[in-house]
């Protein structure tokens, strides 16, 4: 048993590794954090959604903002789109494809950042979502895995994490958003750093 563990903690080290030597990649980072900085001294907000593990990563990286990350600094609006009463009423009045893209529709204005997380790339409810973020002028982020799926091209940036298990996939997004996290405070906030 303790191989497999090695194994698998292995695994993703080597995910996260390759991430961080791709350049290409962690210049996403900084645009998208330069993005980010730009929505909220306009302003405006982010809105971010994903299905299941990609659900709770959203709702991780909302409350980071609207509460704290590593210092203290002023709330800054994000908004996953994960209430349970909007979730369950959505589902049974239009369907469960259209959860994301009703708040997105509530919520959204020109000029704000919508980020849609999906393991597959394949998700209805949040393919949905990206149309109507684009329709809503909202600059958009992709979060996706495997080949991208139906997402593959959609957003205005995107990453596409190149791994077998949605487990893997979940762990490089959670860095990139993370780290995503501490750049907005760093550009916002350098006297906290």
């Amino acid at each position: 048993m303790i191989n497999q563990i090695k194994r698998s903690i292995d695994d993703g080290i080597q995910l996260v590794e390759q991430f961080s030597e791709n350049s290409t990649e962690l210049k996403k980072i900084e645009v998208i954090a330069q993005q980010m900085v730009s929505c909220f001294q306009n302003g405006n907000k982010i809105i971010i959604c994903g299905n299941g593990g990609s659900a709770c990563d959203a709702m991780h990286f909302a409350e980071e903002f609207t509460g704290r990350y590593r210092k203290h600094r002023k709330a800054l609006p994000v908004i996953p789109l994960t209430e349970a009463s909007h979730l369950t009423c959505v589902g049974n009045d239009y369907g469960f494809d259209y959860v994301f893209s009703r708040g997105v529709e509530a919520f959204g204005l020109s000029g704000d950042t919508f980020i849609g997380i999906s393991t597959s790339g394949n998700s209805e409810n949040v393919i949905k979502a990206f149309y109507k973020a684009k329709e809503l002028n909202l600059f958009t982020v992709a979060l996706l895995g495997k080949d991208g799926g139906n997402l593959k091209g959609v957003a205005d940036i995107e990453w596409v994490v190149s791994a077998k298990t949605t487990d893997r996939i979940q762990e490089v997004h959670m860095v990139i958003l993370h780290t995503l996290i501490e750049c907005v405070e760093r550009l916002l906030f350098p006297q906290n750093y």
